[in-house]
């Protein structure tokens, strides 16, 4: 899961990076941004190294993702809207999301512990990147994003809680997230804003 999440997010952060017409490091640092940040988050929580820096492996997965978000940009006309990515996207949020709810299970923390470890795995890398981008985190006032991965942390809760073996918890975790993610892309869900509620009180 984790290395389906590094790839699939590098790619999505350098495509964004590209859109911004960033030259070739800093579309290399906004990928890798996107790809560590939320993990590397996620093991500082839970006192441990980020693997990020133990492993070669893991920054060759991001390059490769890197790479691939360079070669897109060349064929496709617009790449960081293309389904492609959007479908990588997702697949990242739920790879991370039920990479850092088994990490944090394996901590021991509590149910809210797992929920929230989840969400900074998934969420965090892209609000980084977006900070590098020179603009605020979209998670937070557009789309129908980190509740994807808020459901799926709780799902893989839930599953774990009733007895499931781990394998079934993650396996729900990641379907919930990406299955939520991709209908919210298909049917643009967004959450209410205090102003559209005050609209629909009027």
């Amino acid at each position: 899961m984790n290395t389906i999440g590094l790839v699939a997010f590098a790619l999505v952060g350098s495509s964004k990076a590209i859109r911004e017409e960033f030259d070739l490091f800093g579309v290399t640092i906004a990928g890798l941004a996107m790809a560590f940040a939320g993990g590397a988050t996620r093991d500082l929580l839970v006192t441990r190294v980020p693997l990020a820096l133990q492993s070669p492996i893991e920054i060759s997965l991001g390059l490769l993702g890197v790479g691939l978000a360079i070669v897109l940009s060349i064929v496709l006309t617009s790449p960081e809207t293309h389904p492609v990515t959007l479908v990588s996207d997702a697949i990242g949020l739920a790879a991370f999301t039920t990479t850092g709810a088994i990490v944090a299970t394996e901590a021991g923390v509590s149910a809210v512990g797992i929920v929230a470890i989840a969400t900074i795995n998934a969420v965090g890398g892209g609000a980084f990147a977006d900070i590098l981008l020179d603009r605020s985190p979209f998670i937070l006032f557009e789309d129908f994003y980190a509740s994807c991965a808020v459901l799926g942390g709780s799902a893989y809760w839930l599953v774990g809680t009733v007895g499931a073996a781990g394998s079934t918890a993650a396996v729900v975790c990641a379907v919930v997230t990406v299955m939520t993610r991709l209908a919210a892309v298909a049917y643009n869900w967004n959450l209410p804003t205090v102003q559209s509620s005050g609209r629909l009180s009027n």
